[in-house]
């Protein structure tokens, strides 16, 4: 079966979507309200530095591997540099590595480990305990902790407030954007599970060389090639209906009909998109107001000399979670890259008051910026960066196809739904994005191939990490 389909929305879930449609022999039309793609894992051009500037620094580990078969097929995989080694700076100014040693997976970064000085030996330990309770329980102990929150799991192993401070909520709060007491545990204990234990490649960061817009240029020849389009600028306003059947979609200029439609705008935006006694009437668009969101800051600084030589900084227990070397230009400038998750507290206040408190942590990390005065500096608020992903929404999240199941005989037919948001077992992450895009055009096209996952190293397997 193949015929033509309507893909919402131009970030990393429509851009999977359309993509993996017109290599199934679809013709996808990918419509997107902004100028370009990339959704929120975009960049944008800063007249104040003359550059062009990431929204926000989006990192993926060697576990992506969805996002990196997106990559593949773009053909842009070679413009993503990968860092195998950690540095976190501590509180007395030294920096600490965590990094893989000679030990097989899952004590591949023990040695490295051990020798950090961020932690006395008493928090080690604890960090231990916990550690080997993820490896040894594996999936079977995520079961266990549903509707729960990682912080219940730390909880139960005995971290200390402090040791949370220093460990968990500096690798919890970047990767999920939310601190350990609200995020759910299946997803704390899955970003220890498939990335720090199984192997070292699934840890390895990976960090685009280029503007994060430019990784997916190549997309719309792809849908050309198949008969498909790329329409940027376009607004939808309504997804249009006959019966309970999705046929198409309103714009801003007219009607556009097709054989399926694909939404993968967030669940507020989705919600204006089809009224609520229509909504109500399918279960997978029951609870689209029932999420929550949670924001990101990025503050791009370029200094007018070089001030840090290391390709990063993870700043543990700070308020500023890292700072990224974004390199030094023809005219010696260094543009240094600061990113706080999870930044409620920094939504309200100023570029200027941001720089002020970005600066009481920086110039500490970094002291030959305390006596500088940047050449410029941008601030980028995303204020719904992410959704919340609480113990408590984990229900609400959708599956893509329509089910036979449900009130008034089923699901809306034809309707597709995709985004970070969906049920994709993954937080809201690049990665997840892509498998729900991958989802949705696997469950328009029947094909049941699935996604590669990266296999846990034989010692970790045994162990139990990934049963």
């Amino acid at each position: 079966m193949s015929g033509r389909a309507l893909v919402i929305g131009g970030g990393l879930a429509g851009i999977s979507a359309a993509v993996r449609l017109a290599d199934a022999g679809w013709q996808p039309t990918l419509l997107e309200t902004r100028k370009k793609l990339g959704g929120r894992a975009t960049s944008f051009p800063d007249q104040r530095s003359g550059q062009s500037l990431d929204n926000c620094q989006h990192v993926l580990m060697g576990c992506c591997t969805a996002l990196l078969s997106l990559y593949e097929r773009l053909g842009v995989a070679d413009r993503i540099e990968w860092h195998e080694d950690l540095f976190w700076w501590r509180e007395d100014g030294g920096i600490d590595l965590l990094a893989p040693g000679r030990l097989p997976a899952p004590f591949h970064t023990a040695a490295s480990f051990l020798r950090m000085k961020m932690m006395n030996r008493h928090q080690k330990k604890e960090v231990r305990r916990a550690m080997l309770a993820m490896l040894r329980g594996g999936h079977r102990l995520r079961a266990k902790y549903a509707g729960k929150t990682f912080g219940q799991f730390l909880e139960a192993t005995g971290q200390t407030d402090e040791t949370i401070r220093l460990f968990w909520d500096t690798i919890i709060i970047s990767a999920c954007n939310l601190p350990s007491s609200s995020t759910a545990a299946v997803h704390g204990m899955q970003v220890f599970q498939e990335a720090f234990l199984p192997g070292r490649w699934a840890g390895t960061m990976g960090l685009s060389t280029v503007p994060l817009a430019e990784l997916y240029d190549p997309a719309e020849q792809i849908l050309i090639d198949s008969g498909g389009q790329l329409q940027l600028g376009c607004s939808v306003r309504e997804i249009c209906m006959e019966g309970r059947k999705a046929v198409g979609v309103m714009t801003a200029d007219s009607m556009e009909r097709a054989d399926v439609v694909v939404s993968t705008v967030p669940p507020d935006r989705l919600a204006k998109l089809i009224p609520s006694t229509t909504r109500e009437t399918d279960r997978r668009l029951q609870h689209l107001e029932s999420f929550e969101f949670s924001p990101i800051l990025g503050v791009h600084v370029h200094w007018p000399e070089p001030v840090m030589d290391l390709p990063h900084l993870v700043l543990a227990g700070q308020p500023v979670h890292w700072i990224f070397n974004k390199g030094v230009d023809a005219s010696n400038r260094q543009h240094l890259h600061m990113v706080i998750s999870a930044a409620d507290d920094w939504m309200g206040l100023d570029e200027d008051s941001i720089l002020e408190r970005v600066r009481s942590v920086t110039d500490k990390a970094l002291p030959k910026t305390a006596r500088l005065t940047p050449c410029s500096v941008r601030a980028v608020k995303e204020k719904r960066a992410t959704f919340s992903a609480t113990a408590t929404i984990e229900p609400c999240r959708p599956s893509a196809g329509p089910s036979p199941i449900g009130i008034e005989g089923g699901d809306l037919e034809s309707l597709y739904v995709a985004g970070d948001w969906c049920d994709t077992g993954w937080p809201a992450t690049m990665e997840g994005a892509v498998r729900s895009g991958y989802l949705a055009a696997s469950a328009i096209t029947g094909d049941a191939s699935g996604i590669e996952e990266v296999p846990a190293g034989r010692l970790a397997h045994l162990l139990g990490v990934d049963r």
